[in-house]
């Protein structure tokens, strides 16, 4: 069946004739020697039968050959898509995911979860799910529990050599913040006002079992929708809550400190930008920079806690700052980070230089809208958050509430007038939102 369906084999038959007939009529006659039929010449046709008969040999072992090695080509590549469909297999039985490359090292899981949905490794590739970014709606964190206890440090709970600071808000706190943010935006006709409630570690690291057990952490998902309810028409909630519900397995709050990390920031920023159908800025398009050696804020008054390392992004787009100091003094940046942050209690501070009164962000974004400006008005949770509104934002107004007032000594209705603010964000931790000294800081910025 090879040597019938073997074109080399036709088409070298062919021409061996053609030169065999041509030889022969070059030939002179006198040198063939006749059968004794005189018919044709005897020793020219047995060398043409033996050579078709050799090359014929050396075409078959050449075609089997090729048959053999296609055959275990064939097997290998039979076993290798076997194999692969066995370990798919074990991986969807067993709950878990084949390992992908992660867009940041803030992506890698930093602690274990029983949660397979959440294993996303590209957040700004997700798509949209609508009923995630209501501000009635607040799913349930899937949280690995080991079953041992922590023990408690004034009001820090250590737990697996994690820091966790409890809650204890109510509805009447809630609607009290919420009543303070309506009479704000009030306050500024003519400005799309925003809000946005930053939940803790507690809501997303500690188990059930121990908020309601020796200890007691009442649930911010319920603190934030009470509040978010009580808002007026005149103000947007930003809920962030579910997108960092589904990434609470990856490194999105410090483990020795009250913040979040930048990642869980970015998960925020997100939230806010898919709130508004705004393009999102996509990590892969980052330069990552970390430093290891956090020592934070729980270290104060928790022994045996894990160190921390704080991530943060250079943008793919030129960003400068002009940051205003206590007293009013004014520098100027071309970069929102402070590049000398080092190992230690106060590497947090590389976001935004820390706490101060006014800090500036100017954009080149292609995707900042051509005289949109945002002003946010934060505590130290919004540090990390508000460089990412560079993407949208020509111009980021970073306003910490606690300091602003003293020392820009103009009221915060007059600086956005002055600044041509058009959009206005107010950022509180769950902690600061019900707290009512924040709150009255807050209201101090406004006439």
């Amino acid at each position: 069946m090879v040597d019938r369906f073997d074109l080399d084999n036709f088409d070298e038959s062919l021409s061996q004739e053609r030169r065999r007939r041509a030889q022969q009529q070059r030939r002179p006659q006198q040198n063939r020697s006749q059968d004794t039929s005189g018919s044709r010449p005897v020793y020219r046709d047995a060398a043409i039968a033996r050579r078709r008969r050799e090359a014929q040999r050396k075409r078959r072992l050449r075609n089997r050959a090729i048959i053999i090695g296609a055959g275990i080509l064939i097997v290998v590549f039979i076993i290798l898509m076997f194999s692969l469909m066995i370990r798919g297999c074990s991986c969807s039985s067993s709950g878990k995911k084949p390992e992908t490359s992660s867009i940041s090292t803030d992506t890698k899981q930093q602690q274990a979860s029983v949660n397979p949905a959440a294993t996303s490794s590209e957040p700004s590739a997700q798509a949209v799910n609508q009923q995630d970014l209501s501000p009635s709606y607040f799913k349930t964190p899937v949280i690995k529990d080991d079953n041992t206890n922590g023990e408690l440090y004034y009001a820090i709970y250590v737990w697996n050599k994690t820091g966790y600071e409890l809650f204890g808000g109510d509805d009447e706190r809630s609607k009290t913040y919420a009543n303070t943010i309506n009479t704000l935006a009030a306050k500024l006709p003519g400005i799309t006002v925003y809000d946005m409630i930053i939940p803790n570690h507690t809501e997303f690291g500690l188990p059930q079992r121990l908020k309601s057990g020796e200890i007691t952490s009442t649930s911010q998902a319920d603190s934030i929708k009470a509040a978010y309810a009580a808002l007026s028409k005149d103000v947007t909630a930003i809920n962030p809550y579910n997108y960092l519900a589904d990434h609470n397995e990856e490194y999105i709050y410090f483990k020795s400190d009250h913040h979040w990390t930048g990642l869980g920031a970015y998960y925020a920023y997100k939230a806010f930008a898919d709130t508004n159908g705004l393009p999102a800025l996509n990590l892969k398009d980052c330069k990552e920079n970390q430093i290891d050696g956090f020592t934070g804020s729980f270290s104060n008054s928790a022994p045996n806690l894990d160190v921390d390392s704080v991530h943060y992004w250079d943008f793919p787009y030129s960003v400068t700052m002009d940051l205003t100091y206590d007293g009013g003094n004014t520098e100027t940046y071309d970069t929102p980070y402070y590049k000398g942050a080092a190992e230690g209690s106060l590497t947090y501070g590389v976001f935004i230089f820390g706490d101060n009164p006014l800090t500036v962000l100017k954009s080149k974004s292609e995707n900042a809208t051509q005289g949109k400006k945002i002003a946010i008005v934060k505590e130290s949770y919004g540090n990390c958050l508000a460089p990412y509104f560079t993407n949208n934002y020509e111009e980021v107004h970073i306003i910490d509430f606690r300091y602003f007032r003293d020392n820009i000594n103009k009221s915060f209705q007059a600086y956005c007038t002055e600044n041509g603010i058009t959009d206005v964000l107010f950022v509180n931790g769950v902690m600061s939102a019900n707290t009512q000294i924040q709150l009255d800081s807050m209201t101090g910025m406004f006439d």
